[in-house]
């Protein structure tokens, strides 16, 4: 089967102008249009060079159309999440590449009421119109493109998660990494009771400092850096198009998302008890044991956004948390947020009056992880069929990838969905020593 290189799992991304350009955008702009007969479209783009110019194709595809397009320009991909229901509009496009390198730019799609679209939920048929150049008569009356500002009513739209009365007054180091997230920690900031550090605040598509990816070691020092100067309570940093933040304690230690989804979900138990929160199967020991301990109900789901708000909606849970710093909320339209986890983890911090590394020290010390590691392997398939007959002693579990668990440690490896790697967690129960062993294991195997 005939395939486009940018279509991807859960969205369109890669290299520009090479894997994509403005006559591909253009193409989707009528594919899109066509295939949700959507008479109106949300687009809003991150801070990359390329993107004004994906924009512009975009909305030519879907205006030629005969469709109108409301344009949100620079923002965060959780306004488009946000705007599309908001705005009562058939469908959303974000441009934006995350936290990909500069020459890198995506589209991330939302069909009416911000249903995700994946490749499996729509992406396919999209990429078969443009192959067989299905897209549509271009229409008689061509539809209009709308600039909008809705940055205010998204904003108003986060109270209804937190309580500012029950915020302290603290110091929080705040680092955009020069994304999109700044202009929204100005507007954010007038509701809030604490001091904003602010880092690489200014949006510029040359990324000085960097591309905004806290994963990457090497850049999270200027966020510590900033905290130690100033004494800070609590950092947080972004990513390009803000839809994930990444939390450092008061000490300046980077603290895994994992444990960010065991905290979320406690602090929205005890507002919400009995209900379900969704988690993806890469770690799991700690988020079921706080989701226990709160008297709420875990539920399983594939790792990725598509398959996780699906989940969500099909068990209807008021939270959605994955490892890699994704938070989904079903107040949010099932949607992730890079906001509301900043806003319930200090709202949190303020309520149980502790620091986060008093919060996640537990935590980390009960179930120590080895974070995610990626190997480049030349058959990644064949090595996962081979680890389940290495460790055929364990309890095997094929829902993401494969995860294998004995009583005192288990781990998982799953395929990427856009390169030749193998990605691996482990985690032990109160163990570090056996985690750091059974890392390397593993490790050694893989890569072996």
């Amino acid at each position: 089967m005939t395939k486009i290189p940018g279509f991807k799992a859960y969205d369109i991304r890669g290299k520009v102008p090479g894997e994509l350009n403005p006559d591909l955008a253009y193409k989707v702009g009528r594919a899109f249009a066509k295939q949700q007969n959507a008479k109106k479209v949300l687009i809003g783009r991150d801070v990359r060079e390329s993107s004004p110019v994906l924009a512009e194709a975009l909305a030519k595809g879907l205006t030629d159309s005969g469709c109108d397009v409301i344009d949100l320009q620079l923002c965060g991909t959780e306004m488009i999440y946000f705007g599309t229901p908001h705005l009562d509009a058939d469908g959303g496009v974000m441009i934006t590449a995350s936290h990909n390198p500069p020459e890198y730019n995506g589209l991330k799609f939302v069909k009416k009421g911000s249903k995700p679209m994946g490749y499996d939920s729509g992406l396919n048929e999209i990429e078969q119109m443009i192959l067989n150049d299905d897209l549509g008569e271009i229409a008689e009356r061509k539809g209009t493109v709308k600039n909008l500002d809705i940055m205010n009513d998204f904003i108003k739209s986060l109270t209804k998660f937190y309580d500012a009365e029950k915020i302290n007054n603290y110091k929080v180091v705040v680092n955009a990494g020069n994304g999109c997230v700044g202009p929204a920690l100005d507007a954010l900031e007038k509701y809030l009771p604490i001091e904003m550090i602010k880092v690489h605040h200014n949006p510029d598509s040359t990324f000085p400092n960097g591309v905004p990816n806290p994963l990457l070691p090497e850049n999270r020092q200027s966020t510590i850096d900033a905290m130690k100067k100033s004494n800070a309570d609590l950092g947080v940093a972004w990513d390009g198009d803000y839809d994930r933040c990444f939390f450092f304690d008061e000490k300046g230690n980077f603290i895994e998302g994992y444990y960010i989804v065991g905290l979320l979900a406690k602090s929205l138990l005890k507002k919400n008890p009995s209900e379900k929160i969704v988690h993806d199967p890469r770690l799991v020991w700690n988020t079921l044991k706080e989701v226990e301990k709160a008297n709420g109900t875990a539920v399983e789901s594939v790792s990725g956004h598509a398959f996780i708000k699906q989940k969500m909606r099909e068990v209807n849970a008021i939270y959605g948390g994955e490892m890699s710093a994704h938070h989904y909320f079903r107040d949010n339209y099932y949607s992730d947020s890079g906001l509301i986890p900043f806003l319930l983890i200090i709202e949190l911090l303020s309520v149980e009056n502790k620091t986060l590394s008093q919060l996640v020290g537990e935590m980390i010390n009960s179930f120590p992880c080895s974070g995610e590691i990626n190997s480049t392997v030349p058959n990644p398939k064949e090595k996962l069929e081979q680890l389940k007959v290495k460790f055929a002693d364990g309890k095997i579990d094929e829902v993401d990838g494969v995860s294998i668990e004995y009583p005192e440690w288990r781990f998982n490896v799953r395929m990427s969905n856009t390169e030749p790697l193998l990605r691996l967690n482990v985690e032990s129960r109160g163990n570090i020593k056996l985690m750091e062993e059974k890392t390397k294991e593993v490790l050694d195997f893989i890569r072996s």
